[in-house]
């Protein structure tokens, strides 16, 4: 292809900065002279015309050329594997279908290319080639994998295995809307990937308005991929087991005119005619596998191309681009040359990015507006008599039950089961959602229970509906839930970037360490809190110890009321005395700690204990006793809601979404824990104490936490494994004591 050099053409439109442009191809006259996408059309009228197919494969080229320029502008990033899915990509937006996520975090810098393209990057002040490189995989910009920041995408994208979630949220939420979701080899070998489609198809057979786009290229990061040796029916074959009704193969190596060795081939090596032929194809099977998905059948459609597709090289060394990878380099202005487009070209790329869908991204996908959700009204909290025995999960059970039936769109979702957690009111009132009807296990077609046996399924559905707009709570042991967090964690990034509101997601992890003595030490894994814990300071997440069943069901409702956020709460399953009121219990969070009992006249001395839970309050309350009899003054408090407890410098609040800026002030903090000794306590880790242990001004402290597993018969035996029995709290103290009078 003959190119002209940008010092023969100059713009001050999207193309400024544009290295080098082409000549049109041979069939350009024919199939060039008018976008294809008719203006408030939303889409082309005929994917099986020779002009639908010429200007998708402009797309195609454009999508590789701004991405491997705006890449090697930064000698950085990876332009590979999304070289790969151009052409699928290209034929979902003329289709118009541009509510696309992904589950490859390394396919941003094409995905940014498109929301160039379509002009959706220009809120962000991106208005031309020259800005978009400039911004590239910088602060404040665009970085190096997609997140909830960037204008027109739905979706972030980093750990593999986690864009088939958000793909099934959006097509729960919004009926009659696609859904596509672009999946490459190495994500197709996590976890989960194909059995949490299965598992969602078979609890909501009717939603099928989500689809599956194998990026199939041979390679993963540094490597063949583990799935480049199946054979075509041997893929087919697979997703077919999967429980997909209809699965579409495009293989470019049926088009190739080029003699290219290998099953895998690049297409952009075809001659015209060959590059026409696969592109035709590929519109064609995706508008069949579209109007599949939206017609009711599990559809999955597969593009095989060789990794890399006309950028600068291919294979695995196509993935990422390295120091000496510059614009300068021979291998990428050779590349540049070969997908660059006529001025004219990029004129009608631009125009048809526009239209499609009814116009950019931004102000279109479904993510870029509020979702509207049904009005809760008042939360019907049940006020237990202090002193009474009660369960927390079983008094949050009820409130979860009661919103559920207010918000017919609420989804719940648990693997181990809501019964085994004391919450079966959930079950009775909403229903697990099964095919196969039992009212003996609570179990109907419409359910708003979803119990996938996978951590990763349900923690991947309900982050997919809290992002797109939804109600969900998540429900796990602690022991099991960080199978499930890595998305959460992401969509908590996303959350805090988000230019719009949308429901807190909210997580509620039971059966603490200390109630799984008989299990052992495979159920006694309170080391997930560490991790929530350490991800306070990013400005919007919350770890809540409610220590009864008051705080607990205060603890929801703020939760549930809250937005942008990741709420989790930690309680017990079991019968627990209730120690506040619903007043003290909401001032409790709002402030982040408080007093529960203090007593003793102190002539030797005060106590304070911070005390993270609910359980582990007995053998305190026990050792409160014996501390007041030797002559010393003991406060007992809890800690609630961490997170207010920290200083406001101590936590990120640039750029966060619905930020909390209610931290406890000095003189508050300073009243509540002040004492000659401060004592943290925990079930857990003592993770969550770090704003407490980082503000008191007195060096005398103690920690008692969590140590390690191991089977016993009951919790006692379990909290004298780990020195938090009362005696062995009493006699450590004791000593502690004794070096400071």
């Amino acid at each position: 292809m003959q190119t002209s050099t940008p010092e023969h053409r100059e713009f001050s439109d999207f193309r400024h900065g544009i290295q080098q442009f082409g000549m049109p191809w041979s069939i350009d006259a024919d199939c060039g002279h008018a976008a294809v996408v008719a203006k408030d059309s939303g889409c082309i009228a005929d994917p099986t015309s020779r002009t639908a197919a010429y200007q998708a494969l402009l797309l195609a080229d454009a999508l590789r050329y701004c991405t491997l320029q705006v890449c090697a502008a930064k000698s950085s990033g990876h332009p590979g594997g999304f070289a790969s899915s151009a052409e699928a990509y290209a034929a979902l937006v003329l289709l118009g279908h541009t509510n696309i996520v992904t589950e490859v975090g390394h396919h941003a810098p094409g995905f940014y290319s498109a929301m160039f393209l379509d002009r959706s990057l220009e809120s962000m002040g991106i208005r031309n080639m020259q800005d978009f490189m400039e911004r590239y995989r910088e602060r404040h910009g665009l970085l190096g994998h997609l997140s909830g920041a960037i204008p027109g995408l739905l979706a972030p994208a980093g750990p593999l295995g986690q864009g088939q979630h958000f793909a099934m949220a959006g097509a729960l939420l919004h009926p009659g809307v696609l859904f596509p979701v672009t999946i490459g080899d190495g994500g197709l070998g996590e976890p989960y990937v194909l059995s949490s489609m299965k598992h969602f198809h078979f609890a909501y057979p009717q939603v099928t308005n989500y689809l599956p786009i194998l990026v199939w290229n041979g390679f993963s990061q540094e490597h063949h991929s583990m799935i480049s040796r199946m054979s075509n029916a041997e893929m087919i074959a697979y997703w077919r087991a999967h429980d997909f009704d209809e699965v579409i193969l495009v293989d470019a190596k049926d088009y190739d005119d080029a003699g290219q060795a290998g099953p895998y081939v690049d297409s952009t090596r075809f001659s015209e005619a060959g590059r026409m032929a696969f592109m035709q194809a590929v519109l064609t099977g995706m508008a069949k596998a579209a109007a599949s998905a939206l017609a009711g059948r599990h559809t999955a459609f597969l593009l095989k191309q060789l990794k890399g597709a006309g950028v600068h090289t291919t294979g695995a060394k196509a993935h990422n681009l390295h120091p000496q990878d510059t614009l300068e380099s021979p291998e990428i202005r050779s590349a540049l040359a070969q997908r660059a487009l006529s001025p004219e070209a990029w004129a009608l790329v631009r125009e048809n990015c526009v239209r499609a869908g009814g116009g950019p991204a931004a102000r279109t996908v479904v993510t870029e507006r509020e979702l509207e959700l049904p009005a809760l009204g008042e939360f019907p909290l049940h006020a237990y008599p202090l002193g009474e025995t009660a369960v927390p999960a079983t008094a949050m059970a009820a409130l979860v039950a009661w919103l559920g039936t207010r918000d017919r769109h609420f989804v719940v979702s648990n693997a181990d089961g809501t019964e085994a957690s004391n919450m079966k009111a959930i079950n009775e009132a909403l229903k697990i959602r099964h095919p196969t009807p039992d009212p003996l296990y609570h179990q109907e077609p419409g359910g708003q229970v979803y119990e996938p046996l996978s951590e990763d399924a349900c923690a991947g559905l309900a982050a997919g509906l809290a992002l797109f707009g939804g109600r969900a709570l998540w429900l796990s042991y602690e022991s099991f839930a960080i199978n499930g967090w890595p998305i959460v964690q992401t969509v908590g990034q996303a959350m805090a970037e988000l230019r719009r509101r949308t429901p807190s997601l909210v997580c509620m992890f039971t059966a603490g360490a200390l109630e799984q003595g008989r299990n052992g030490w495979t159920h006694q894994r309170p080391e997930i809190e560490s991790y929530i814990a350490a991800q306070m300071r990013n400005g919007n997440v919350f770890l809540l110890y409610p220590p009864d069943a008051n705080s607990i069901q205060v603890a929801y409702e703020m939760a549930v009321n809250s937005h942008n956020k990741i709420m989790t709460i930690i309680a017990s399953k079991s019968p627990l005395p209730v120690r506040l009121s619903l007043a003290d219990a909401r001032r409790g969070l709002h402030e982040g700690a408080i007093t529960l009992a203090e007593a003793g006249e102190g002539e030797r001395g005060s106590i304070v204990f911070a005390v993270l839970g609910d359980m582990v309050l007995l053998p305190v309350f026990a050792v409160q006793d014996d501390l007041v009899a030797a002559g010393y003054r003991v406060r007992i408090v809890s800690v609630i809601n961490p997170r207010q407890l920290y200083r406001p410098e101590d936590v990120a609040q640039e750029d966060i979404a619905e930020l909390d800026r209610g931290f406890l002030d000095d003189a508050a903090f300073h009243a509540l824990f002040d004492a000659d000794l401060l004592v943290g306590f925990s079930g857990g880790p003592a993770t969550a104490l770090e704003p407490v242990l980082l503000r008191s001004r007195h060096r005398a402290r103690e920690i008692f936490a969590w140590q390690r597993g191991d089977t016993t018969a009951s919790a006692g035996q379990l909290l004298g494994l780990n020195g938090l029995a009362r005696e062995q709290i009493r006699e450590r103290l004791q000593k502690r004591l004794a070096t400071l009078e």
